[in-house]
């Protein structure tokens, strides 16, 4: 890091942690950007002229009269079409061996947007995959989490969502991942062709594990410039926000901060809120959404993490293996979709509402009877063609490699309900049942 003219340098560090020190300076920022003998690191505490900086990389190796060059601004990312098609750090520099990026410069983490500057979100975000769009639908200006185990394919999920997704860019925030999924990405990418509407800011095992705390604000930045300046449909795909939290308590963690529950920070809860809720919907038809990963510990759901994030989020997408099929599902009873009502049967077609509760409704029939076979009652013929109809449902319209229209989706539901059932079992308004069912 080379100091240029104006920028404030400090040669006398008066004290050293793991992976903060503190220099006595003035006029400085929060959130300030510096070097500390040429590593990146930023102020993340004030305390009258005790400046204290978080050195990403760590502090091994530091001595205490290092150079100290502040850079007198936030962290900041140059915004442009250029971005398109392009990998990069979580600093926004380019990754994948290409030219830097020539373009206006914005400062990342802003506020979210005013209230009054919303739309009421109203459009849908078709994914095909059946298990969001049939039982919960995605609008855009949404935002919402997959709940996953961390040895679930989620990074196929969102890798298939950023191709199938009808939206005009997609930015993917990874955090904490391995070179694999990296590689994996890149190559489903640029494989399909769709490169030219994707952007990725990579944050890797091999990279410290606090410069995760950059990636979802320079995804949101791009984001906001593609929706205000452009109108874009944005789409913006944040992975792993476990790993995200897990940076915050190392933070607090080394600044002696006292944890919360479950090691986490007592600003988790905004920490959060101040990325998911960058998404929305402008009058002027650009919006960003927000589909994340949280993976689970041991399935826990009542993990702070998860938690705080269903407090802020507008539902969940919950994957899980169904051992009758050997296949990752969508699960409807776990999963929820609050603005799913926006859309279905208004931009979908009129019986996507009828057709969405009576599969779910004939699957929870399934879930009963299965506890009776396992508990050695007797089935009557309606519970075993119920759990036939489930295998096929899961297997045709829950499992996440199904990659179909809304149109279709509702078709198959149409058919296994005349396979599997009569009229009256199914209990549909009758005039959708004279316009759709299938004889």
């Amino acid at each position: 890091m080379k100091a240029k003219a104006f920028q404030k340098i400090y040669t006398r560090i008066e004290n050293i942690t793991k992976a903060t020190c503190v220099v006595e300076a003035e006029g400085i920022t929060n959130e300030e950007m510096a070097y500390v003998d040429g590593r990146p690191a930023q102020v993340v505490k004030i305390n009258d002229k005790w400046i204290t900086l978080q050195i990403f990389p760590g502090t091994q190796g530091v001595a205490t009269n290092a150079e100290v060059v502040f850079t007198g601004k936030p962290p900041t990312l140059k915004v442009g079409d250029d971005l398109r098609g392009r990998f990069f750090n979580a600093y926004g520099q380019p990754i994948d061996g290409g030219p830097a990026i020539d373009g206006e410069e914005r400062e990342i983490g802003g506020p979210s947007v005013n209230p009054v500057r919303r739309k009421q979100p109203s459009e849908l975000i078709a994914t095909g995959i059946a298990g969001i769009d049939l039982n919960n639908t995605l609008v855009t200006g949404q935002k919402i989490p997959f709940f996953a185990d961390p040895d679930q394919p989620f990074n196929q999920v969102m890798a298939d969502v950023a191709l199938r997704a009808k939206a005009d860019i997609i930015i993917l925030g990874g955090m904490g991942m391995s070179n694999d999924d990296y590689l994996y990405y890149k190559s489903v990418f640029d494989n399909a062709g769709a490169l030219d509407r994707i952007i990725s800011f990579m944050n890797t095992t091999e990279n410290p594990p606090v410069e995760r705390l950059l990636v979802p604000d320079m995804c949101l930045t791009a984001a906001e410039y593609f929706a205000t300046e452009k109108n874009y449909k944005v789409l913006a795909l944040l992975t792993d926000m476990t790993l995200f939290a897990d940076a915050l308590s190392i933070v607090s963690n080394r600044m002696d901060q006292i944890p919360s529950k479950d090691s986490m920070p007592g600003s988790l809860y905004s920490d959060l809120a101040k990325i998911y809720e960058k998404a929305v919907q402008f009058p002027d038809g650009g919006s960003i959404t927000i589909v994340a990963v949280t993976t689970l510990s041991g399935g826990d759901i009542t993990h702070a993490i998860p938690d705080n994030t269903g407090y802020i989020t507008e539902g969940q997408l919950f994957l899980r293996r169904d051992t009758d099929i050997g296949k990752v599902i969508v699960d409807p009873f776990r999963s929820l979709s609050r603005l799913k009502q926006l859309v279905i049967g208004k931009k979908t077609r009129d019986d996507h509402p009828q057709v969405m509760n009576a599969c779910v409704r004939l699957f929870a029939d399934a879930a009963n009877a299965k506890t009776k076979l396992e508990n050695g009652f007797d089935l009557t013929d309606y519970d075993k063609r119920c759990l036939d109809y489930a295998k096929e449902y899961s297997r045709e319209l829950l499992a996440i490699d199904i990659n179909v229209d809304v149109d279709k989706m509702l078709d198959t539901g149409w058919d296994l309900f005349a396979k599997y059932f009569s009229k009256e079992e199914v209990g549909i308004k009758q005039v959708f049942v004279d316009k759709y069912w299938k004889n």
